[in-house]
């Protein structure tokens, strides 16, 4: 329609401007590409159903994330006793986790609280939730002759707190997409936390808490911004930076508890003042960030050899605590001193990657697929509006 009056006083008719000429729209930049997932509702946080491309980028990302989470679990059984164990321990669990919630985060920019998608979130991280915390529960009370440890939905144990975390941080995501300063306002909520230990262990808010910044980030955060890792200068800086850390994580490994980087616990639990919360908070944010930024700048963009297991990371993730968990009830080092040794933590090092490697492919996820994806279309009510957008069938 014209911005022009439809009609004008007679006195002032005058003869008709000639047409304008159509203007071509200015040439922009190029589309960016988008991410693979969509929704963003998957439990891994990549996604990606029937016909959709997958980005291989993220996919690598996810793999490599979880396998230094399993090395994290087999280090775990060395670090009283070796130095160097501890030291790798320390700087992995500094970012392994905060990178795997900044693509969790990433992938959940698009979610919102239609029933399609509080569907998949149900069925893709509440009840894998219930399903594997009940399973650790009797895991626990049959390998670690605990038959008194009680099942609660309302304490998670061991790994399934990111499941936790994942669906309380997606319910808020319309939020963070509302409120003007999203991440400065998740480091006040992650300090504040720090210096609350009345919160208690109620589904693991401390972590829930503490660890919101990264998967608020992942919300803000464009294509564009991945591709900046990918610049030559940051691939170098990467590389001493990196090794400063573990220079760095050498050096604390006697005089550094590792429960500070597991964020579960106030400042106060941990036997500091509080206000020091604040401050380990940012500072501890700060490192953490600076190390997955190099950790991204060498995941590889292109397709490997392991980008089709990025799919089942959540599959690894969640299946190899049984095996971890196992080494520990069992007394490994213990009755292996030769694990404490550097061919023993090398074998260590190798089995736990190659461990959660052969959980996170097809075969595996085929088997475990009615507990970490069930469709329980018994269990939902029809959405009139998703049954409204159905196409017609064919001669109906």
């Amino acid at each position: 329609m014209s911005d022009l009056p439809t009609a004008y006083p007679s006195d002032q008719l005058r003869s008709p401007l000639p047409p304008a000429r159509a203007t071509a729209p200015r040439p922009g930049p190029p589309p960016l590409p988008r991410p693979p997932a969509g929704t963003g509702t998957e439990p891994d946080g990549a996604g990606g159903g029937p016909g959709r491309q997958r980005d291989a980028f993220f996919d690598n990302a996810k793999y490599l994330a979880v396998v230094l989470v399993a090395m994290g679990h087999g280090w775990e059984l060395l670090i009283e006793h070796s130095r160097a164990a501890k030291a790798l321990y320390l700087t992995v669990y500094a970012f392994h986790m905060p990178a795997f919630i900044l693509v969790s985060g990433y992938f959940s920019r698009h979610f919102e609280p239609r029933p399609d998608r509080l569907r998949r979130l149900i069925t893709g991280v509440a009840v894998p939730y219930v399903l594997f915390e009940v399973a650790y529960t009797l895991f626990k009370r049959w390998a670690d002759d605990d038959p008194t440890y009680d099942f609660s939905l309302l304490d998670p144990w061991y790994l399934t707190w990111f499941l936790v975390a994942l669906f309380v941080w997606r319910l808020t995501t319309p939020i963070w997409r509302t409120v003007r300063w999203p991440v400065p306002l998740s480091l006040v909520i992650a300090s504040l936390a720090a210096v609350s230990p009345d919160i208690g262990d109620d589904l693991d808010l401390q972590r829930v808490l503490q660890f919101l910044p990264f998967f608020v980030i992942g919300l803000r955060l464009r294509a564009d911004h991945f591709h900046l890792v990918r610049r030559t200068w940051v691939r170098l800086v990467a590389v001493p930076v990196l090794g400063c850390a573990l220079g760095c994580a050498y050096w604390a490994a006697p005089r550094v508890r590792p429960a500070w980087l597991y964020h579960s616990d106030s400042v106060q639990e941990l036997g500091a003042a509080p206000w020091t919360g604040p401050v380990l908070t940012l500072g501890l944010f700060g490192c953490s960030t600076v190390l997955v930024v190099c950790f991204l700048a060498w995941v590889p963009w292109r397709r490997t050899w392991f980008t089709a297991l990025g799919a089942g990371t959540l599959y690894g993730y969640l299946l190899h605590g049984f095996l971890a968990k196992g080494a520990l009830f069992g007394g490994w080092p213990d009755a292996h001193p030769w694990l404490r040794e550097p061919l023993g933590e090398v074998v260590v090092t190798v089995v736990a990657a190659l461990v959660v490697t052969a959980l996170c492919t097809p075969p595996v996820r085929r088997v475990f697929r009615f507990a970490m994806e069930p469709t329980m279309a018994w269990a939902f009510r029809a959405d009139p509006a998703e049954t409204r957008r159905r196409p017609p069938r064919a001669g109906g």
